[in-house]
């Protein structure tokens, strides 16, 4: 049996309020060009379907044209997938019976009373059954029905309730079994603080979502979503697909890709990236302005110059950068001069005004950043 594994596809984006459709849409008939040719036996999408959990009209069509694509590629194939934190559980759980009785399986909400269990897909090949698990983001509040509280009357962490929800569905690990999730995992013997995490993603004060990834062991496969960047748990088989394409400039320059699964007879598991190439690159580019003019090109752009200060006018320089990267996002400069301390006077640069609000701001978050350098952007247009 083979079946695909993405997650993340946050429909609706917007990076630095760059609509992202165009580039969406690309990403996904890639998608279903590769399971055209490839015939997945099914298609699994670890959650964040759209980016807002209202999404807009335009990113609803979207995600329902490619469903409509992804089921004419591959009509004999299973489709499942889950929620994620930026999803609205409930309106992805709307029809979840109707749907699966079309070999689509959309499941909102994971367990929320104690005679509910996680959604099991059953598939079968020529080695018997394959058990898909399929579960939503869950946060401890959501399954405090099934969980409880201990005697204390203390509520339970991410880790403890994920561990009390997985215990009670008693996996036969004789069987081959495969889990979708969406959740926040660290390899054994790790720190959260030791993976590294994108700037578009939703990071908890104190990573306190963090769960150990000694759960993912009594399955044969993990496909992961939340985590952007791709990644392995600690195995080949415990992995984060990552988003399908950039979803902020940390991502710069990261190969994305579907991951192929291939599972045979129990213990027989492997996996290939299959690469996507999007429509635009995103890039940081830093140097000196003549610098950054050589390397002109339609990628979505984030310019650092390091031109030292008076020795460009801004309103020149921005034109001859929007001249030379027509999808320019950011221009930012950055203050390279160094105080003269030989006992000559120096005046000390003033700071980049991005980096002198976000001093203000006192660590702003990303919306904050966006917006920022939105406005910043604005100015300099306005003085142009």
């Amino acid at each position: 049996m083979k079946f695909f594994h993405i997650s993340d596809l946050h429909i609706g984006l917007r990076l630095l309020n760059q609509d992202m459709s165009n580039d969406q849409r690309y990403i996904l008939d890639k998608i279903v060009e590769e399971a055209r040719v490839r015939k997945p036996d099914a298609l699994v999408i670890a959650g964040d379907i759209y980016d807002k959990a209202i999404p807009s009209a335009e990113a609803v069509q979207l995600f329902d044209d490619f469903l409509n694509n992804i089921a004419s590629a591959i009509p004999e194939a299973e489709i499942m997938m889950i929620s994620g934190n930026h999803d609205s559980a409930a309106r992805l759980n709307i029809y979840r019976g109707l749907l699966a009785k079309e070999h689509i399986h959309m499941i909102g909400l994971p367990p929320t009373h104690p005679e509910e269990h996680i959604e099991k897909v059953v598939l079968d090949d020529e080695f018997g059954k394959v058990n898909f698990w399929l579960l939503p983001f869950v946060k401890p509040s959501m399954v405090r029905l099934i969980t409880m509280q201990d005697e204390s009357d203390r509520a339970y962490s991410y880790d403890e309730a994920m561990h009390i929800l997985m215990e009670r569905e008693n996996i036969d690990k004789t069987e081959r079994n495969i889990f979708v999730s969406h959740q926040f995992y660290i390899p054994s013997g790790k720190s959260a603080l030791e993976i590294e995490r994108m700037d578009s993603e939703v990071v908890t004060v104190g990573n306190i979502d963090a769960i150990n990834s000694d759960i993912l062991e009594a399955f044969d496969y993990a496909a992961l979503g939340h985590v952007h960047k791709p990644m392995k748990v600690g195995s080949e088989l415990y992995r984060y697909s990552g988003t399908p394409i950039a979803s902020s400039f940390s991502e710069a320059g990261q190969q994305k890709g579907i991951i192929e699964v291939e599972i045979r007879e129990k213990g027989n598991v492997s996996t290939e990236v299959i690469p996507l190439k999007p429509l635009h690159e995103v890039k940081i580019i830093k140097g000196t302005l003549e610098d950054v003019l050589k390397e002109r090109c339609d990628d979505y752009v984030s310019v650092i110059l390091t031109d030292e200060d008076g020795s460009i006018d801004p309103s020149d320089a921005n034109d001859r950068l929007k001249d030379a990267f027509s999808n320019i996002l950011e221009i930012r400069r950055e203050n390279i001069k160094k105080a003269d301390y030989s006992g000559k006077i120096s005046v000390k640069k003033a700071l980049d005004p991005y980096e002198l609000c976000c001093m203000f701001l006192s660590d702003p978050d990303e919306e904050q950043k966006e917006l920022l350098s939105e406005v910043i952007n604005t100015i300099l247009e306005d003085e142009r």
